[in-house]
């Protein structure tokens, strides 16, 4: 059985943000290695910053295998629907999950 690959996640943050923390620690305990992107004053980084996040106007942006997931409360939402795990590689398929668990979960109450 083949391994799976660790998946590339790369976050975008700036100094002092709180909530670039708490994504950065929410990968630490599923023990998934992170690239951290510090925005700067550079041009360039300015840049590439805009081109990775589709000209987000916040930080975090975080990025999975490519895909722009968007800031921390995108993933914090990935995270209670089991899909994090699913775009991380841990799991193949959703949790099975009730009508009323599906519901509370779309109107964003745990």
């Amino acid at each position: 059985m083949a391994v799976p690959a660790e998946p590339e996640v790369i976050i975008w943050t700036n100094r002092g943000c709180g909530a670039c923390v708490r994504a950065k620690q929410l990968f630490e305990r599923k023990k998934v290695a992170v690239k951290e992107r510090r925005l700067k004053a550079s041009r360039n980084t300015q840049l590439a910053f805009a081109r990775a996040t589709n000209h987000a106007k916040s930080v975090p942006q975080i990025l999975i295998n490519g895909r722009l997931i968007g800031g921390f409360d995108n993933l914090a939402q990935l995270e209670r629907s089991g899909e994090l795990d699913v775009l991380l590689g841990f799991a193949t398929s959703l949790p099975k999950r009730s009508f009323t668990q599906r519901l509370f979960g779309w109107l964003g109450i745990s």
